[in-house]
C-alpha cells in the first residue's frame, strides 16, 4: 500500500476512533435536561447464606472454617445497578424482607436496613460519574455491592419526556 493511502486510512479510523469515544453532544437549539423524579424500589437478596446448608450441602464446607465462605454471607441487592441522570432525585424503596440487618451506602449517603423493614428515602444525583453502592456489613462484602449511574445532563439534552 503506498504512504499516502497508508496516512489516509489512518487518519480515518483515528477520526473514527475519537468521534466514538466522544461524549454526544446535543443539537445546538436542543432544551436542557429536566431534572426528574425517579422511583426506584431496592430489595435485599440472600444468595448463599448459613441458614442454606441443609438445602445445598456443598455450603457446609464452603462456610466451615478454611472454606471459601468462611465469615461471610453472600447476599445482593436486586436491581444492583441503577442509571440516572445529573440533577434527578430518587426516590428509593429499600425493602429487607428477611431478618439479618443490611445498608445501603453510597459515597455521600447511607440508610441502615434492619431486618423485616421497608425503608423509603430520597437521593439527589448532584454530580455525573459512576458511585459504589455497598452494604456496610463486613460480612456481606464484596458481594453486596452495586453501582448508581449518573449520566451527566449536558448528554440527556433534548432528550424526550419522563
Amino acid at each position: 500500500m503506498n504512504p499516502a493511502r497508508t496516512h489516509a486510512l489512518l487518519a480515518g479510523c483515528l477520526l473514527t476512533a475519537t468521534t466514538a469515544c466522544s461524549p454526544p453532544h446535543a443539537a445546538p437549539n436542543a432544551p436542557p435536561y429536566t431534572p426528574r423524579s425517579r422511583d426506584l424500589t431496592v430489595t435485599t437478596v440472600p444468595l448463599l447464606v448459613k441458614e442454606q446448608q441443609s438445602l445445598f450441602p456443598f455450603l457446609k464446607d464452603a462456610f466451615a472454617k478454611g472454606g471459601v465462605l468462611d465469615g461471610k454471607e453472600v447476599y445482593a441487592f436486586s436491581p444492583s445497578t441503577f442509571t440516572v441522570v445529573e440533577g434527578d432525585t430518587i426516590h428509593f424503596r429499600l425493602i429487607n424482607p428477611e431478618d439479618d440487618d443490611h445498608s445501603f451506602v453510597l459515597p455521600d449517603f447511607a440508610v441502615a436496613l434492619a431486618g423485616g423493614t421497608e425503608v423509603d428515602t430520597t437521593y439527589v444525583a448532584r454530580r455525573a460519574g459512576i458511585f459504589p453502592i455497598v452494604c456496610a456489613v463486613p460480612s456481606h462484602l464484596p458481594m453486596m455491592s452495586g453501582q448508581l449511574v449518573v449520566l451527566p445532563a449536558a448528554t440527556m439534552a433534548g432528550a424526550g419526556g419522563p
